[in-house]
């Protein structure tokens, strides 16, 4: 089993500094509402930290077959 992190932009970045528009592209978020499934690593969770405040992130649970 691994652990993936369903992230969700659920504020806008407009008026946000480049560098959190740049980590929000990286993770796939472009629109407001948009979700992604992302692997649990210590790189997305550091991007997770810098614009957390823009983000709901739930903990999953995936079995791989």
């Amino acid at each position: 089993m691994t652990k993936k992190l369903k992230i969700t932009l659920v504020k806008s970045y407009i008026g946000r500094p480049g560098k959190h528009r740049k980590v929000l592209r990286g993770m796939g978020l472009q629109k407001l509402n948009r979700t992604v499934l992302l692997k649990d690593t210590p790189e997305i969770r550091g991007m997770i930290n810098k614009v957390s405040h823009l983000l709901s992130v739930v903990e999953i649970e995936v079995s791989e077959k």
